[in-house]
């Protein structure tokens, strides 16, 4: 009978302790599945991942779409997070929620959009390399996207089309001022 009892009393406690180590790594793996939090700034750049996106008017399904952005890699600015949704604002200023799948890391930006019904002669440059007086390779329209490489908290090494050069970090909406980062 004592023979018994202990075999009982071992396997009640190993299954104790794995009920213990279970619920100890439960909240983890919750935490990961919800992404209740991403431990990242706000607010921050970030792109719209793919080409048809649904910003909401709260963080949820059941809320209404306000808006469908309909290109990849324009770029958004997170300005809230509350589980697996995202609060952005764009350039033009909307708000709304997105799910976090729908957004990218990689970063662009654009060519001075508070310039884009000032006239046709308002350009904006992009050198041949970070400076005031490297050479102009192209004149960008406002409202122009450009996907960023880096900046250096004056000056982002950007690519428009097929062309890579410089762009002043005054000049772009996408990067704030004085930030560096690489890609």
């Amino acid at each position: 009978m004592a023979n018994v009892m202990t075999g009982l009393w071992k396997k009640a406690t190993i299954g104790t302790i794995l009920i213990g180590l279970m619920m100890a790594l439960a909240p983890a793996s919750f935490a990961e599945t919800t992404k209740l939090n991403t431990g990242l700034p706000l607010p921050r750049f970030v792109t719209i991942k793919s080409r048809k996106v649904n910003l909401r008017v709260g963080p949820g399904l059941d809320y209404a779409v306000s808006w469908r952005y309909l290109k990849a890699g324009v770029p958004v600015e997170v300005t809230q997070e509350y589980e697996n949704w995202r609060r952005i604002r764009d350039a033009d200023g909307a708000e709304g929620w997105v799910f976090h799948s729908m957004l990218s890391g990689e970063r662009s930006a654009i060519a001075a959009p508070w310039m884009k019904d000032k006239g046709q002669d308002i350009y904006v440059n992009m050198r041949a390399d970070g400076a005031d007086t490297g050479n102009v390779i192209a004149k960008l329209q406002p409202g122009v996207v450009v996907k960023l490489d880096e900046c250096n908290g004056e000056w982002c090494r950007a690519e428009a089309s097929d062309t890579e050069g410089w762009v002043s970090q005054a000049e772009i909406w996408g990067a704030y001022p004085g930030e560096a980062f690489t890609k």
